[in-house]
């Protein structure tokens, strides 16, 4: 019997090495605060504040006569200690702003556990899993930059409530995953 443990992390401004430092996984139940950002705010950028969040997944591997056996664990992370705030230009609707940018990575945690569930892996599941994951990955940050690009950062008020309402309704979309 072969068995493989793996653990794949990235995201977007984060290095390895915060794998062991503090995060918050995604939680319908928990919403953001101005508390949870912790680095120093970036003085001289046109915009408050800066949400870092991504996509983990560890995952383990068997094959016992040919039959594979995998299981795979997947969770969006928000890091307190790479996010932050200018205080003085805090308020709610910016921290709505960042909570979506929160929820844009669980909405593709979700849309990467529908794909591994629609997958039959063979032998090389890690390449498989990998593969997967770049693809879910790519989307992500691509759907980050967009709604930053789109909503301005939150100045185009019109579009991130567009956006806002986009979001809520992928999370209900993908609900099944979650």
């Amino acid at each position: 019997m072969k068995i493989f443990t793996f653990l794949f992390f990235v995201s977007t401004m984060i290095s390895p090495s915060l794998l062991e430092d503090e995060k918050i996984i995604w939680s319908e139940d928990y919403k953001l605060t101005w508390s949870d950002f912790k680095a120093p705010h970036r003085k001289g950028v046109s915009y408050v504040a800066s949400t870092s969040s991504g996509i983990s997944f560890s995952y383990s591997y068997s094959d016992k006569n040919g039959e594979i056996d995998l299981k795979v664990t997947i969770h969006s992370n928000f890091y307190p200690k790479n996010s932050w705030v200018n205080p003085e230009e805090a308020s709610d609707y910016i921290l709505a702003h960042e909570q979506a940018h929160f929820d844009i990575s669980e909405i593709h945690a979700r849309i990467l556990r529908k794909k591994i569930s629609e997958t039959t892996f063979s032998k090389n599941a890690k390449k498989e899993l990998t593969s997967l994951y770049n693809g879910v990955e790519e989307k992500r940050v691509a759907m980050q930059h967009l709604f930053d690009k789109e909503s301005d950062h939150s100045k185009i008020k019109t579009k991130e409530l567009e956006w806002e309402a986009f979001i809520k309704q992928q999370l209900i979309d993908y609900d099944r995953w979650k």
